[in-house]
């Protein structure tokens, strides 16, 4: 939570407005945000200032681990955050790419499990991460990416966190997960449910111990109307001590996350917050 109120502050000391032309409206802006993760001690960075919905971030990037591009299929998981993305951006309806109804198109997951090669096939890039952390393998290459610039126009959002980085010590597992722009105050809490979480299933499946997870973000910003209560609301709320993730200790394999894992699988332990707080969101 300090380092999480920190960046919120250090965005209203010294971020720059910047009209943003995909949204129409101006951010308050920073270049350069790093945070870590304690997996190893299980310190999981739930936002405590405000009520977090750790459920539908957990959800959306166990959709991701199964290369959905399909927003039904999110809600079906337990997360409705691709609805907007997916049936109310006019860009992306006008795109003669998109399939009708909730499609998302090639982002995100579809990118992690089935990267398109030159000769027209798939490459799954998590299966051969998880494959070599589980042979005790690391080719500093553990590379998981979702951003594909030649296929930007055939998805309805470029990713925003975009690529995460698995690091072997001994049987220690790191992650370096890099995010290119971040709404601070609606969409930071979930990156770093996820980022936290991906550290500790791939952990968990290659039989590896988790340690730190890093997080660096590039843009980090506040939208001008989210700005008053984050300013005047959430920064004068007094934190609580964070709490835990319990994961099934059956999840045993990038198959089990594949078919049978939902959110029942997973428990948070002393949860204290705050009242939720609403903030705008831009699409």
């Amino acid at each position: 939570m300090k380092q999480y109120l920190a960046l919120c502050q250090r965005i209203i000391d010294e971020g720059q407005w910047v009209e943003n032309e995909r949204t129409g409206k101006r951010c308050l802006t920073l270049i350069n945000a790093d945070l870590e993760y304690d997996v190893a001690n299980n310190q999981f960075p739930l936002i405590t200032t405000r009520k977090s919905f750790w459920k539908a971030a957990i959800a959306e990037f166990l959709g991701y681990i199964r290369g959905f591009d399909n927003a039904a299929d999110f809600r079906q998981l337990g997360t409705k955050t691709w609805d907007a993305n997916a049936n109310d951006n006019q860009a992306w309806l006008n795109n003669p790419a998109r399939k009708g109804p909730d499609d998302m198109g090639r982002v995100y997951g579809v990118q992690g499990r089935s990267w398109q090669k030159p000769d027209g096939s798939g490459f799954d890039q998590l299966a051969k991460i998880v494959d070599n952390l589980s042979n005790k393998k690391d080719d500093r290459g553990e590379i998981l990416t979702f951003y594909n610039p030649g296929e930007f126009d055939l998805g309805c959002l470029r990713p925003c966190m975009h690529t995460h980085t698995f690091s072997l010590l001994g049987d220690t597992l790191y992650l370096t997960s890099y995010q290119r722009s971040c709404d601070v105050p609606l969409g930071l809490n979930f990156n770093q449910i996820q980022v936290f979480t991906f550290l500790a299933l791939m952990a968990q499946i290659t039989g590896n111990k988790a340690g730190k997870a890093y997080h660096k973000i590039v843009n980090a910003h506040i939208y001008e109307d989210q700005l008053p209560m984050m300013r005047d609301v959430q920064l004068k709320r007094e934190p609580f001590p964070s709490p835990q993730l319990n994961i099934n200790p059956d999840i045993k394999s990038l198959k089990d996350l594949e078919t049978w894992v939902t959110m029942d699988d997973f428990e948070v332990v002393g949860y204290q917050h705050h009242d939720p707080i609403k903030y705008p969101f831009a699409v």
